[in-house]
């Protein structure tokens, strides 16, 4: 009796170090864009419910031993493509997102994203039709008072519709050395999706995060739930606010066989 031979299983690969610092290497334009006003709030998870949500070939990417979910609302800023300048209406609206952590056999770190609402249908058919990302078609606000913002959310299209989220804080002093942590949830340099079957992989830089301390005042959202992770129970571990970032989005690169 004969056997085929067996190819061999990849080494398992370190991830790549944390750095609030973009990459050094040159990179095209894809997409250009600023992330303005962003409300970070963060829950820790068992990996084994975020395992199963990431694309093939990543795994959860942890702290501690722990995954995280992360909800993050803003307001995205003059979305533009090719180099070409920023669309002043169409490519600006409020956003907010429902985002994982992966890392891929090349040991890079990115972000997962299971949802994100936007407030502009055109922005929301082009990304789902030429991304393959989850957009959704919400109705949504974004209002400021004094030091307090207030991000609101309720779903439209695709659904499921009237899925909804309510964020208010008060923003607070910078942060002159975030902890690790803090740059674990925040300094992310690319994200993984699942296009045409396979895992991409798109990379981003933009200068590094400016972060501030921020009280949350009410989050009342079901979003989370509705992209397939437990319900939060009880306040988020880590809640941040940051003025923004302009962002440029370099060309979709596959792994590498084994990766």
């Amino acid at each position: 009796m004969s056997f085929a031979a067996r190819a061999p299983e990849p080494k398992p690969v370190s991830p790549e170090p944390v750095s609030p610092h973009p990459p050094a290497a040159p990179m095209p334009p894809l997409l250009t864009q600023s992330w303005l006003d962003l409300a970070f709030l963060h829950w820790a998870v068992d990996p084994a419910d975020v395992a199963p949500l990431l694309p093939p070939g990543t795994v959860p990417d942890t702290f501690d031993g722990a995954a995280h979910v992360g909800l993050v609302a803003f307001r995205m800023y003059r979305v533009g493509g090719l180099g070409l300048p920023g669309i002043p209406y169409l490519g600006s609206f409020p956003e907010t997102n429902v985002r994982l952590y992966s890392v891929d056999g090349q040991g890079r770190r990115a972000v997962v994203f299971r949802s994100l609402d936007a407030s502009r249908l055109v922005p929301v058919l082009v990304a789902r039709a030429a991304f393959r990302l989850p957009y959704v078609w919400s109705r949504m606000g974004v209002e400021r008072s004094g030091d307090t913002l207030t991000y609101t959310s309720t779903r439209r299209w695709p659904g499921p519709r009237g899925a909804r989220s309510r964020i208010v804080l008060r923003t607070g002093e910078a942060i002159e050395r975030p902890t690790p942590l803090e740059h674990f949830l925040t300094a992310r340099w690319a994200l993984h999706s699942s296009f045409l079957g396979r895992t991409a992989y798109l990379p981003n830089v933009h200068p590094r995060w400016p972060l501030h301390r921020a009280d949350l005042l009410e989050c009342d959202e079901d979003l989370v739930a509705t992209g397939g992770l437990p319900a939060p129970a009880g306040e988020p571990m880590s809640v941040l606010y940051s003025p923004g970032v302009p962002v440029r989005f370099g060309p979709q690169r596959r792994p590498r066989a084994g990766g």
